[in-house]
C-alpha cells in the first residue's frame, strides 16, 4: 500500500512538473527517491538536452530558411515529446503562453523558435532578467509593434501590454482605482484615462530606442538620438539620457510641473 502512494504521489508531480510519466519510469523515479526527483527537475542543466541531429535526419526542412510553419510544429513537438528536461521544457510552454506571439504575424518560425529557446534558457530563472531579455527579443518587438515605436511617432503598443500584463496588474496603482475596475471609468472613483495614457506613454517612449530590422531580424537595439527620446539602459522602462542633455519626454514633464 506504501508503494502505491509513492506511486500515486509520484505520478501527481510528474503530472504538475513535467508531461507526465509512464509506469516504468514512475517506477524508476519512486526508487530514485521524491526529492531526488525534485531536484533534478530544478537542475535541467544536470540532463542532456534533446538531440536535433535525429529531428535533422528524418525531418531535414526544419532548417529551411525562415522557416515552415508544420516544421516549426515538429521541431517545438519533438521537444515536448524527447526531452530529458521535462520542466524546463514545460516552462517554455507556460511562457510562450504568457507571452503570446505567433506565425499569424512574425510569419518566420525560426524567430518563434528562438523564442522559446529563450524561454529554455531563463523560463526558471528570475522574471525581471527574463522580462529585461524579452523586451529585446525580435519576435516580441515585432509581435506587439515596437519596431514602429519612435520618439517623434510613438506606439504604445509594448508599453501598454508591458504595464498591463507582463508587469503585474498596473491598474489599481493609479489614484482613484478601485482594485478590479476597468481602464477609463470606475465606480468608486474618478476616471484615470488620462494617467493610465501617461503611463503607457511614457513606458513606450523609454522603449524607442529597442526596435529590430525587420529585413534582416538583428537582435542588436539600436539607439535613438536623445533629442527624440531615451537611451536604454538594463531596465526596459528606465530613462536615461547623457550628462547635460535630456529627452523631449523629461523636457515635457518639468514644464507641465
Amino acid at each position: 500500500m506504501a508503494y502505491q502512494e509513492d506511486i500515486e504521489l509520484m505520478a501527481h508531480l510528474m503530472r504538475r512538473a513535467s508531461f507526465g510519466a509512464g509506469r516504468d519510469e514512475l517506477e524508476a523515479r519512486v526508487a530514485k527517491g521524491y526529492e531526488a526527483t525534485v531536484e533534478e527537475l530544478l537542475h535541467p542543466e544536470t540532463q542532456p538536452a534533446v538531440d536535433m541531429y535525429t529531428l535533422l535526419r528524418y525531418q531535414p526542412a526544419s532548417l529551411l530558411p525562415g522557416g515552415q510553419p508544420p516544421m516549426g510544429n515538429v521541431n517545438f513537438m519533438y521537444h515536448l515529446v524527447n526531452t530529458k528536461r521535462p520542466l524546463e521544457e514545460k516552462m517554455a510552454l507556460f511562457w510562450h503562453h504568457v507571452f503570446a506571439t505567433g506565425n499569424s504575424k512574425v510569419d518566420n518560425y525560426d524567430q518563434l523558435l528562438e523564442q522559446i529557446g529563450l524561454f529554455r534558457r531563463h523560463g526558471m530563472g528570475n522574471y525581471r532578467d527574463l522580462l529585461v531579455t524579452i523586451a529585446r527579443n525580435p519576435t516580441m518587438i515585432f509581435w506587439l509593434d515596437n519596431n514602429q515605436n519612435h520618439g517623434t511617432a510613438v506606439n504604445e503598443n509594448w508599453g501598454r501590454e508591458l504595464l498591463e500584463l507582463f508587469a503585474g496588474p498596473s491598474r489599481p496603482r493609479f489614484r482613484g482605482c478601485p482594485t478590479g475596475g476597468s481602464r477609463g471609468s470606475s465606480s468608486t472613483g474618478p476616471k484615470i484615462t488620462t494617467m493610465a495614457r501617461r503611463s503607457f506613454s511614457a513606458t513606450a517612449a523609454a522603449s524607442t530606442a529597442k526596435t529590430s530590422s525587420t529585413s534582416s531580424w538583428n537582435n542588436r537595439p539600436v539607439r535613438a538620438s536623445c533629442a527624440d527620446t531615451c537611451t536604454t539602459s538594463s531596465s526596459p522602462t528606465s530613462l536615461r539620457c547623457p550628462p547635460g542633455r535630456s529627452s523631449r519626454l523629461e523636457s515635457k514633464r518639468r514644464s507641465t510641473r
